[in-house]
């Protein structure tokens, strides 16, 4: 970047207020250029392939497409964008999944004002942005503890109120191999029961109610 460019930003978050606080920061940095805003998902994707912004902030939850699977959408046609994720939550999970799916950098939305500007800078010159507290999250949790994408579904049909019975009709398979997916799930979260299972999944980002 020559001294005298701007980095270019799209700010993508389904609240107007966020956008309008992080429009008022950005305005007061002379080497930083808010080029777009947008307030969903697929509005988000159509405005970067607009603009092609040097640094994409993008709001995890969002209607029509969460900011995953735009992170996700954006770096399979342009893998040098450059994505950092904001949240108001800091699930390990979602952590990991946002990472996985390319992001480099993860703010939570109560760091933005606070940490917004340095995060664009660094994103920008190529480095990864994890706050201390964020990593702390995932260091509490072992990759190897993480719950299978079986035991993921099993649990999101428990939390919507399925029995034993109405989940192995539902996927197919026996009363017995759910009982067995239930007490691997309930280990590796280390829960006292389902409800306590269905609590720290939704606390940690493992899935999310419908």
């Amino acid at each position: 970047m020559q001294s005298d460019e701007k980095i270019r930003i799209l700010c993508a978050d389904d609240h107007p207020l966020v956008r309008k606080g992080i429009a008022w920061i950005l305005a007061a940095e002379p080497d930083m250029l808010l080029v777009a805003e947008a307030g969903t998902g697929r509005e988000a994707l159509e405005l970067f392939r607009m603009h092609l912004p040097d640094v994409t902030l993008i709001d995890l939850r969002m209607p029509d497409m969460d900011g995953i699977a735009v992170t996700e959408a954006i770096l399979r046609d342009y893998p040098q964008a450059r994505i950092i994720a904001l949240t108001s939550y800091a699930g390990d999970q979602e952590i990991f999944r946002t990472l996985k799916a390319g992001a480099q950098g993860y703010l939570l939305k109560e760091m933005v004002h606070t940490e917004v500007v340095r995060a664009i800078r660094a994103v920008h010159a190529g480095r990864r942005l994890v706050p201390a507290e964020v990593s702390e999250r995932l260091s509490e949790y072992p990759v190897q503890h993480a719950l299978t994408p079986r035991e993921v579904e099993v649990l999101s049909l428990v939390a919507q109120g399925l029995a034993n019975k109405e989940i192995a009709d539902r996927l197919g398979t026996s009363d017995g191999t759910i009982r067995i997916h239930l007490q691997h799930i309930l280990s590796k979260l280390g829960a006292s029961d389902r409800t306590h299972a269905v609590t720290i999944a939704l606390q940690r980002g493992i899935f999310r109610l419908p």
